[in-house]
């Protein structure tokens, strides 16, 4: 069997990049840079070459790569306890959830890891509020959810996911779910008609979809419109929450208190995997024990990690910051794109969360290709959807640094 395993001739990157080939599942194409370091915005690979991360890791590492004051809480926790189950208590536990609670707003927290499996939380818990406080008949839920949506790839999200490559080959799917356009009050409106509807599942900014955001008030517009017909507005703020685009949420523009709110990404400032459901007494205790859970969920070196990443962005007002960086990015990207509109078609965003769409070239390069040159410049970024590149940087970024990265765009796109 021919393999690509490493050879004594190849760069230490490309050695690496072998080892991950043969040995790794192929459900990632990653631009091929290896990184091995990072510090704030910064990030370096194996052979010792710097870059300005303007991914974050999907939002993850909204406080900057290694931040000490997170690094800190991580290291003390784990010489003490890291995990017990939650089949007893621990002391990090309760205080993380008050923590989360006061600061959201809401009367209980369930905390979970990946934020598909906080998606799968709230999904159970609209179920369940649905079936004994609202009289749904058994079985016969309905989620409503929006076009073009990302909510994670497990077999039950992906059952509304719209998006072949999430889709194809991985049926049957779970019924139980009514697709309609993202950014369409009307299509809202008919859906909640149905009776048997418990929940309207959404993303304030559709991030995996190339940053859609929708229209001013439709996330105020349609919350009222679930109040009236007694539908659950579910907020997924895994990616757009936690200062990312200059609010805590993204859903406070429109002044929005969402019944469920999933969160998860930031909430460890990319250390581990964390995240967490909030949600009113009258929806969260209808889950009694033994009817979900997980064995790291809530384990103390998470709550540990959690608190610490949470004081990192109300301390350092990365929000705000978040917030003026973003003004400033966008200016220059729409400078850029009245210097080369045949080749940037649109610039879109809030806060730190942007994207830059780019028209596909005579000679087939796409916005693949300014991303692997971006690469060799110095800065990360990755396209999604073919002509879309997120631009995403930890939000510890200053001006200079923005400016900086903002140089090596403009060159590339101006030289495209």
């Amino acid at each position: 069997m021919e393999t690509t395993s490493p050879t004594a001739t190849q760069t230490r990157s490309q050695q690496l990049m072998a080892l991950e080939d043969q040995y790794g599942a192929h459900n990632y194409h990653p631009l091929p840079v290896v990184l091995n370091r990072g510090e704030g915005v910064h990030l370096w690979d194996v052979e010792g070459k710097h870059y300005y991360d303007f991914l974050s890791a999907y939002s993850a590492v909204n406080q900057g790569h290694c931040h000490p004051r997170i690094i800190g809480a991580m290291t003390e926790q784990a010489q003490k306890l890291t995990l017990t189950s939650r089949a007893f208590f621990n002391d990090q536990l309760g205080a993380a959830e008050k923590q989360l609670c006061e600061l959201f707003n809401y009367d209980k927290a369930l905390l979970m890891n990946s934020g598909a499996e906080a998606v799968e939380t709230a999904l159970k818990l609209a179920r369940k509020w649905g079936y004994q406080e609202k009289g749904i008949a058994p079985n016969m839920a309905r989620i409503i959810v929006a076009e073009h949506n990302f909510h994670g790839r497990t077999t039950g999200i992906i059952s509304f996911s719209t998006d072949p490559d999430s889709t194809g080959g991985f049926g049957p799917y779970m019924p139980g779910y009514q697709v309609v356009p993202y950014d369409d009050l009307a299509a809202l409106e008919e859906a909640v008609q149905d009776p048997h509807v418990c929940a309207f599942l959404v993303e304030p900014i559709q991030g995996e979809a190339g940053v859609m955001v929708p229209s001013e008030g439709y996330l105020a517009k349609a919350h009222a419109i679930c109040k009236a017909h007694k539908v659950l507005f579910i907020a997924d703020e895994i990616q757009t929450g936690l200062g990312r685009t200059g609010a805590l949420l993204a859903t406070c523009y429109e002044g929005v208190h969402a019944d469920i709110l999933v969160l998860g990404k930031a909430l460890s400032g990319g250390m581990l995997p964390v995240s967490a459901v909030l949600a009113r007494d009258e929806i969260m205790l209808t889950i009694q024990p033994g009817q979900h859970g997980s064995t790291f969920g809530g384990n103390p070196l998470a709550c540990a990690v959690m608190r610490a990443a949470l004081d990192v962005l109300l301390d350092e007002k990365l929000i705000e910051n978040a917030r003026a960086m973003g003004e400033v990015f966008r200016e220059r990207m729409r400078r850029v794109q009245a210097k080369r509109p045949e080749v940037v078609e649109l610039v879109r965003g809030k806060g730190l969360l942007n994207a830059v769409v780019i028209k596909p070239h005579a000679d087939g390069r796409t916005a693949w290709d300014v991303c692997v040159t971006l690469m060799e410049r110095g800065v990360l970024a990755k396209p999604t959807h073919g002509d879309i590149i997120r631009f995403a940087p930890p939000l510890v970024i200053n001006e200079e640094q923005l400016h900086e990265a903002c140089d090596i765009i403009e060159q590339t796109i101006m030289e495209f």
